[in-house]
């Protein structure tokens, strides 16, 4: 039996292409509005559902303050502003553990630093998730691993060296994963997903598989998942596509994602093959095969100008004069985003501790070999 054969365990139920789990991330959809969570969690219950996903958001976790900013509907604004906004109390996702649970569905959240991930841990979760930004964030990897919970690893905006380091760090905590194939753009192009990487992820790392779908589509890409071995998919859900979340623009409404579940459940039935040859029949051979892709991992294309500035570096949290010793409370593992420099990655903290800047470091900025 291979890895997608065995697919993914939670609580004695487990998850492949005969059985698939489907996510409902809300992102940033709830806007911080208990009540709006509410109504988000019933909308993907009845489009059906089987997981509600939330993001844990503290904005000095992901970026710093001087990172750029992001045009919305009502006008320019600094991201670190638009984060900052989405912060919660923690009692939120208490209640909303509760909800989803009382709704028969299982509860998912993704952390994005040390704070928030020990606060995941206390709802005490079934499964935790590590968004594609974070696959080389050696701290949160280090600390999520010391739970033993199963985890869903997002492998967008990354090279195979990359998961392989931080399967390493995971497994150090005998930490049961389901990698989840991604492209990290918004929305992502189709012809960009390559989907036999799933079939190698399995092959290469003997783990089960998944998919977490940015493409506008309801259909195309979860269907072609299954049919290459997904035992779990994941699509951002909004009420409206014109409503103010971050990923709303490239969610799925309730009647676009019921649609994607009925899909997928008819899928799930059938032999990979007649799903492939249905499906290249209704929208052209040429375009399916151009989404299987060849099945080697690398960057899609749509993600190759942000490989070191939407995963994590090392960045100043304050100006550093020149000559000044760095210590650990100068330094922080961020996305670099917008408009700063990318910094040595995050498994070189330890060894810039304790070094002398040998030129100012603006705050905000990544810490290069050469300021050191």
């Amino acid at each position: 039996m291979n890895s997608i054969d065995q697919g993914f365990t939670i609580e004695k139920k487990t998850y492949t292409a005969r059985q698939v789990l489907t996510i409902a991330e809300l992102g940033t959809a709830h806007a911080a509005d208990p009540v709006k969570a509410r109504e988000l969690i019933d909308a993907a219950a009845e489009s059906g559902a089987d997981c509600i996903k939330f993001q844990m958001v503290y904005a000095d976790e992901i970026l710093h303050p001087n990172t750029g900013e992001v045009r919305l509907p009502g006008g320019v604004i600094r991201l670190y502003e638009r984060f900052k906004r989405l912060e919660v109390d923690p009692a939120f996702f208490v209640d909303m553990k509760a909800y989803v649970e009382s709704r028969g569905l299982l509860f998912l959240c993704t952390p994005f630093g040390i704070r928030s991930a020990q606060e995941v841990r206390d709802l005490r979760p079934q499964v935790l998730k590590i968004a594609s930004p974070e696959l080389n964030h050696t701290k949160l990897l280090r600390e999520i691993a010391s739970y033993q919970k199963p985890v869903f690893l997002s492998t967008g905006v990354s090279k195979l060296g990359d998961i392989e380091e931080a399967l390493g760090i995971l497994a150090a905590g005998k930490t049961r994963v389901c990698l989840l194939h991604c492209v990290t753009a918004y929305p992502a192009p189709v012809r960009e997903y390559n989907l036999r990487i799933l079939k190698s992820l399995a092959s290469v790392f003997g783990l089960p598989v998944g998919l977490s779908d940015h493409s506008l589509d309801p259909e195309l890409v979860p269907v072609l998942g299954v049919a290459v071995g997904a035992g779990a998919i994941e699509k951002h859900f909004c009420l409206s596509r014109s409503d103010s979340g971050l990923d709303d623009p490239i969610a799925l409404p309730p009647a676009d994602f019921k649609k994607m579940v009925r899909a997928i459940r008819r899928a799930s039935t059938r032999e990979p093959s007649s799903i492939i040859e249905e499906v290249s029949q209704e929208r052209g051979m040429e375009l399916v095969q151009a989404i299987l892709g060849d099945g080697v991992k690398r960057l899609a294309p749509s993600e190759v100008a942000y490989y070191e500035r939407t995963n994590r570096s090392l960045h100043a949290l304050r100006d550093i004069q020149e000559g000044e010793r760095i210590t650990a409370a100068m330094v922080a593992a961020l996305r670099t985003e917008k408009l700063l420099r990318p910094g040595l990655p995050p498994s070189w903290e330890s060894r810039i501790i304790g070094r002398k800047a040998q030129a100012f470091i603006p705050a905000g900025e990544g810490i290069r070999f050469e300021d050191l």
